[in-house]
């Protein structure tokens, strides 16, 4: 996140035409309606802010969707942290429960949650496949590992092997090794203590953030799940701990269709990584050679979040970054010859992102006409930014770009109700169909401030499929599956995921927009075993469950 004196000109933000391809999906107005109230979410962060400037005052904090007791509704996890000295007052994360009629219930009293610590960020996977969904919280002491025990969930970090104590931020579950297990990848950002605090300054005067560049970096962690409960850290044989890297995003993909899960990890100020992986435990770094280390200057830049899609229906994973201020996103298409271009400069993506702070993104179709679009949650790190860039601001709006086909895309941010423009110091940023209609909600975490859940209404307008796997031989979560589906207006893809966005979690179900299309022609799952199934005319419009046994069986109402 280094910070960054020098004022963007006004050309850079210049209106821009927006040229739609010919075969561009037809528009569908979509609000996004802030329904946290409504909803009864009244979680607020505490970043323990004190006037100190402490460095992780500025990353926290995660969420996650996650069916907590397997009653086939997404209930959220909200990840919080701590004030540095007592105040008189106790934070904890927050769960809260699914109602089915669009409220919450919070929970979190008695759930093996509501436990004291600087928490960052969160990782969602069934690590023992016993069909219930486990909770990785990072936190700055020390990483928690939560198994849910039916709804309630029990703090296992000890037996478990894992011990990360080295200010982690995101974290990704995946079957790196396609043994049936799931992995845990952690990232981890810089060697930080309280007693070993610097101080910085943006006048020279007044205390300010410092950036990462002021402290050391640190390796992140690879667990390798040995199952009964215990993992092993396997980072340095694997090759994935460089400790020179200060890293802050995580995403998995097959970045080159070869059916075994890349990593890909976001450093700040230093080179981003790309670790592919070698189908015998290990991974070779490609960051450098396939174009997503640097920026287009050569120059690390300040990377928080990011996802992976096929955004151009090319058949091939692109990259979605988030970055600092007057960095603009990172949008990487992958070429299929291991190399990727960052399409952004080129774009509207780029161009009205350069002055924000991008923290949490995702590719997700929220109007369902069978593109992937974007979403970033944006927010400063230093409240007096604009004292001296004030073209910059600490609190920013989110921005959502529509998808228009042919690797275009425009801006929607001011068309989708006005409460989503509300400025915010976002962090994570998530998404699910919370209340079963079909299309993608969307929550938001504030960074010492409220969360904010936004219901999408009008998505559904288009035919929709939703596909949660079931696995068997491979892992319960089916993570690391690839659903590929064609309909009559093309075929689509995408691969189950844990991570991505920034130190947060989505719903592990997949959904594809079919705009006018009432029938899926043919859905193919295959599954990390090797295992592969196809289902031939599913009726659009519901969410279905595949099993890698038992094939199709019914999701619950």
């Amino acid at each position: 996140m280094r910070l960054f004196w020098i004022i963007a000109g006004a050309g850079a933000l210049g209106a821009v035409a927006v040229v739609f391809a010919a075969n561009a999906p037809v528009a569908n107005k979509v609000t996004f309606t802030d329904v946290t109230a409504a909803a009864g979410i009244k979680f607020v962060h505490n970043a323990g802010k004190a006037g100190k400037k402490y460095l992780p005052e500025t990353l926290g904090s995660g969420a996650a969707f996650i069916d907590a007791d397997g009653d086939g509704w997404q209930d959220i996890v909200l990840v919080n942290s701590k004030d540095w000295t007592p105040r008189g007052r106790r934070t904890t994360a927050a769960l809260y429960h699914n109602n089915k009629n669009g409220t919450f219930t919070d929970i979190t009293k008695g759930s093996g949650l509501d436990v004291e610590i600087y928490g960052i960020g969160i990782a969602v996977g069934d690590y023992d496949n016993d069909g219930k969904d486990d909770i990785y919280i990072t936190a700055l002491e020390g990483d928690r590992l939560f198994h849910n025990e039916g709804g309630k969930f029990t703090d296992v970090t000890k037996t478990s092997g894992i011990n990360n104590a080295n200010f982690a931020t995101s974290a990704a579950w995946l079957d790196y090794d396609k043994d049936g297990k799931l992995d845990l990848f952690v990232a981890n950002y810089v060697q930080w203590t309280q007693k070993g605090d610097l101080w910085c300054s943006l006048d020279g005067n007044v205390k300010s953030y410092c950036t990462p560049e002021s402290y050391k970096g640190t390796s992140s962690k690879l667990y390798h799940n040995l199952g009964g409960g215990k993992f092993e850290d396997v980072s340095v044989k694997a090759g994935v701990g460089d400790p020179t890297s200060k890293s802050l995003g995580v995403s998995v993909s097959d970045i080159d269709n070869d059916g075994w899960p890349d990593i890909f990890v976001c450093n700040d100020t230093q080179p981003n990584k790309l670790y592919h992986n070698n189908k015998n435990g290990t991974f070779s770094e490609m960051g450098m050679t396939a174009g997503v280390a640097y920026g287009e200057d050569g120059v690390a830049r300040g990377a928080m979040g990011v996802d992976s899609a096929d955004y151009d229906r090319s058949g091939r994973a692109g990259l979605l970054v988030g970055n600092f201020s007057n960095q603009m996103l990172g949008l990487y298409h992958n070429e299929g010859n291991g190399l990727f271009v960052d399409e952004a400069p080129s774009s509207t993506v780029g161009r009205e992102s350069l002055l924000s702070l991008a923290f949490g993104v995702f590719f997700f179709d929220y109007d369902l006409d069978g593109y992937p679009d974007i979403l970033t949650a944006n927010g400063h790190i230093e409240e007096e930014i604009g004292r001296v860039q004030p073209k910059i601001h600490y609190q920013e709006p989110p921005l959502l770009f529509r998808n228009l086909g042919a690797k275009k895309f425009e801006n929607m941010s001011l068309k989708v109700g006005d409460s989503f423009t509300k400025p915010m110091v976002a962090r994570g940023a998530i998404y699910a169909d919370i209340d079963h209609d079909g299309d993608l909600d969307v929550l938001l975490t504030n960074n010492g401030g409220a969360a904010r859940l936004f219901r999408n209404d009008g998505g559904n307008k288009n035919h929709w499929i939703s596909i949660r796997t079931s696995g068997t031989k491979s892992n319960r979560d089916g993570i690391g599956a690839v659903v590929r589906i064609e309909s009559a207006q093309g075929k689509q893809w995408n691969m189950v995921r844990s991570g991505s966005s920034y130190a947060s979690q989505s719903d592990l179900a997949v959904t594809f927009g079919l705009g006018a299309d009432a029938v899926v022609s043919n859905i193919q799952v295959e599954w990390p075993s090797g295992a592969r199934q196809k289902f031939n005319n599913v009726p659009a419009n519901q969410l279905i469950v595949i099993d890698e046994a038992k094939g199709l069986i019914p999701a619950a109402k």
